[in-house]
């Protein structure tokens, strides 16, 4: 069997003759055992990426790489873009007042854990005591019985 490269230089490049066995020998190699896992390498980790940092790391080997910092956002930028994001995922506009729904801004921002927990203890106890404690069942389908029972109008038979 011969085998004709289409390339013209290289360690492909020319012709060879091999015995039909052999040839079949070679393809065979590649192809994995039933129930082998074959590795595949893409981006960072595969040949072409990986021999290029090979050949580039002398050349940067002079200093340590150059770190870029991000860029620093406008404040109004910033808020704008969190508020965006509040509002795409809670479906509530953050700087939008919940009495009059004018537009309130940012004043400061609280990050100290102890400061949080005062501000929320404040805020349960502040409750009113005459709200109700839970949640109330539903309107009652039965008509009703007992002394108040006969200024109410009757309700209309149910259909059969």
């Amino acid at each position: 069997m011969t085998y004709r490269s289409d390339k013209a230089e290289g360690p492909t490049a020319g012709t060879e003759t091999a015995d039909p066995l052999e040839c079949l020998a070679r393809v065979l190699v590649h192809i994995p055992d039933k129930g082998q896992v074959t590795t595949r390498d893409y981006g960072w980790y595969a040949n072409r990426p990986r021999g290029m940092r090979g050949k580039a790391a002398p050349a940067a080997a002079d200093g340590p790489p150059a770190i870029v910092p991000a860029p620093r956002l406008a404040p109004t930028e910033a808020s704008r873009r969190w508020a965006a994001l509040f509002r795409q995922i809670f479906e509530v506009d953050p700087l939008a007042c919940p009495t009059c729904q004018g537009a309130m801004r940012i004043i400061a921002s609280i990050t100290q854990a102890s400061v949080i927990n005062q501000i929320l203890t404040h805020l349960r106890t502040r409750g009113s005591p005459t709200a109700p404690g839970g949640a109330r069942r539903p309107p009652s389908t039965r008509r009703p019985s007992g002394p108040g029972a006969s200024r109410q109008p009757a309700a209309a038979p149910p259909a059969p």
